[in-house]
């Protein structure tokens, strides 16, 4: 029985993660389907930088879309990563996806052109990606370099949306998005040795 406690706890970490992931893309499906019936009056939500009213935007800005084919770009991104970020470790999946949300969203209230409103999950989108390609180089976990690599042999081309000169695209909400993402993974660390260092400091007390 002892046995099957880690497999068992395992399914039921994916299960939580499946469950939460399909939950955060029906909840931006269901915004944006309010934004449509309201006439579009959810996109002022969005982060207008160095506005006391674009603070208020950091908050709400990662669930929101100017539109279907917007959210119907990010959609398949944000639930292939955000499982794959919340199923190795459902609690520093959420502590890395608030990392990169502040840090995301303080970032483009900051940067972004004055005037502007900056809205969409792609913030997240981008932050997942190098969460997921750079913690197992923290963590020493070569089933989480392995992932990372694979994800960046798949995805990583889109890393150069970090880049100014997309018209109509927040580069600034993609670029500290990138940089949350980069922080979470050195700041969420828990490599193998440390691991083994705190069971042994637990048994000597």
């Amino acid at each position: 029985m002892s046995q099957d406690s880690p497999t068992s706890a395992k399914r039921a970490n994916w299960l939580r993660a499946g469950v939460w992931s399909l939950g955060f893309v029906a909840l931006l499906w269901v915004l944006e389907a309010t934004d449509y019936i309201s006439g579009h009056q959810l996109d002022s939500l969005g982060i207008t930088p160095r506005t006391d009213a674009g603070l208020l935007g950091i908050v709400f800005a990662p669930v929101l879309h100017f539109g279907w084919a917007h959210l119907y770009g990010n959609t398949l991104f944000a639930l292939v990563l955000s499982f794959l970020v919340l199923a190795s470790g459902f609690g520093r999946g959420i502590a890395a996806t608030l990392i990169i949300w502040i840090v995301g969203g303080v970032g483009v209230w900051l940067m972004s052109p004055p005037g502007s409103i900056t809205a969409g999950t792609s913030m997240l989108i981008f932050g997942w990606l190098v969460y997921l390609i750079l913690r197992g180089l923290f963590n020493h976990r070569v089933g989480e370099i392995v992932i990372g690599v694979l994800i960046f042999l798949a995805w990583g081309s889109l890393l150069l949306g970090v880049l100014p000169g997309q018209t109509g695209v927040s580069w600034q909400g993609h670029l500290f998005g990138a940089i949350g993402g980069a922080l979470a993974a050195w700041l969420l660390n828990d490599p193998p040795k440390k691991q083994a260092s705190k069971k042994a400091q637990k048994k000597a007390a």
